[in-house]
């Protein structure tokens, strides 16, 4: 992937902008539909579900979302973000869907902010993903984090915490995450997201 558009709405859209220049991608924020245009791949960061969902709808995002979905270019989903790639919601207000991954998922399943956690996750599939600068398992960050509670047809567990519940989710060229790669050091989920090209 040459240049990536991440979703400049609300939420941590600047940190994943930094990761991916320091892989030596174009990466571009994205607030309008024309702001896609060009882009070989798409980054939903985390930050709050319901507001991101509501100006994504508000700005047409979620049609163009859903196209560039429909034209098999890859999209990361992170916290939040994966909230929104999921098909459906266990609880929490209602809010715009994109669909795009077949999961149910939990929103803040660990409770509030206080009770953020950071934990080692293994994930086989980043020993594949490039170089990245790391071995071993990866120091995950959960800030008032969803979880996937079931996952259908197709849809591959690349993470689970240690009590079996999945953090990381692929289907197709849909990646999701529970977890918050962009706050660590560690790109090695970022160069998988672009291996998925």
């Amino acid at each position: 992937m040459e240049r990536v558009g991440v979703l400049a709405l609300q939420g941590g859209f600047a940190e994943h902008i930094r990761c991916l220049r320091r892989l030596d991608v174009i990466a571009s924020e994205v607030r309008l539909p024309r702001d896609m245009r060009g882009l070989d791949g798409l980054i939903i960061p985390g930050g709050e579900s319901t507001s991101i969902g509501k100006l994504a709808e508000r700005h047409g995002l979620i049609e163009a979302i859903e196209a560039f979905a429909a034209e098999g270019k890859p999209i990361l989903g992170t916290c939040a973000g994966l909230v929104l790639l999921a098909q459906e919601l266990v609880d929490g207000p209602e809010q715009p869907l994109l669909g795009l991954l077949p999961i149910r998922v939990r929103r803040n399943a660990f409770g509030r902010q206080r009770e953020s956690f950071e934990t080692w996750l293994r994930a086989p599939c980043l020993e594949a993903a490039g170089d990245g600068g790391e071995q071993g398992p990866f120091p995950a960050v959960f800030i008032r984090a969803p979880v996937v509670e079931e996952v259908g047809a197709g849809v591959e567990v690349l993470a689970r915490l240690d009590d079996g519940r999945p953090v990381a989710v692929r289907h197709g060229r849909v990646l999701g995450l529970a977890f918050h790669p962009e706050l660590t050091d560690d790109l090695r989920w970022h160069w998988y997201f672009l291996s998925l090209s």
